[in-house]
């Protein structure tokens, strides 16, 4: 599973500013004025331990404390998971794919990830995805069957931050061309972890270049990076060379 047994914690707005030598706390660097649009200010992410913090004054007793109205995406995202004790073969490949959870708030955002197991606890072959709501992360869907990705290759050590990073810049529209964008796919391999985003248009060369460029300095990204036709991937498997590099 890739979410823990314990239930997700009740989400609730706290007025106390979050202490940035908390363990465990998750810091924003990039992406701090997706945030603030979010919660109205504030540049890191909460801890396990302590609850979201979206503005508001401080409060005088406990009993006055006002809980703050949750903060929407102007989409829903849904994660998705592929256990790889289910792959069989390439005939039935995403027939184990299963939804997890679907979120339409940052309070519901960060409630869910900060109970997900990190990557370095994930077993080699699973997939985990985190798409726009509605549509599956599959070739076969109408929205991504035009389409295609970008790749980037990461060690263990940086997986967890820059898989968390791209997240954030899907849910917090950091992307010009995020309309074109299905979601992103963590892929834990024994040959290399890969982040890849898939794409509605792979045709539209110019939307396509955007977004694997803005992606690259969002996570300060220096390898060059390839995309890849979703119908080539289809044809000529691991053979599939990219149409375009950045």
């Amino acid at each position: 599973m890739a979410v823990e047994s314990s239930s997700l914690p009740a989400i609730r707005a706290e007025e106390e500013n979050l202490d940035p030598n908390t363990p465990n706390l998750i810091r924003i660097e990039k992406h701090v004025p997706a945030i603030k649009a979010i919660c109205g200010g504030g540049d890191e992410g909460p801890s396990k331990e302590k609850k979201i913090m979206c503005g508001g004054k401080k409060s005088k007793s406990k009993s006055n404390t006002a809980v703050q109205p949750s903060h929407s995406f102007r989409n829903s995202w849904t994660f998705w998971f592929d256990n790889p004790s289910s792959k069989s073969n390439q005939a039935t490949w995403g027939s184990s794919l299963r939804s997890l959870y679907t979120f339409a708030t940052i309070e519901e955002f960060w409630s869910l990830y900060n109970n997900m197991h990190p990557p370095s606890k994930w077993v080699h072959g699973a997939d985990l995805y985190c798409f726009t709501h509605k549509i599956e992360p599959k070739w076969e869907d109408p929205v991504c069957a035009d389409g295609g990705k970008w790749t980037m290759m990461f060690p263990k050590a940086t997986l967890e931050s820059n898989w968390l990073n791209t997240l954030l810049a899907l849910v917090g529209e950091q992307f010009e061309q995020g309309d074109d964008i299905c979601g992103a796919v963590l892929n834990f391999r024994t040959r290399g972890d890969k982040i890849s985003i898939w794409t509605k248009n792979a045709a539209d060369e110019k939307a396509q270049i955007s977004i694997g460029k803005q992606w690259k300095e969002l996570l300060g990204y220096t390898e060059t990076i390839g995309f890849i036709f979703h119908e080539d991937a289809k044809t000529l498997d691991r053979t599939a060379k990219p149409r375009y590099t950045v």
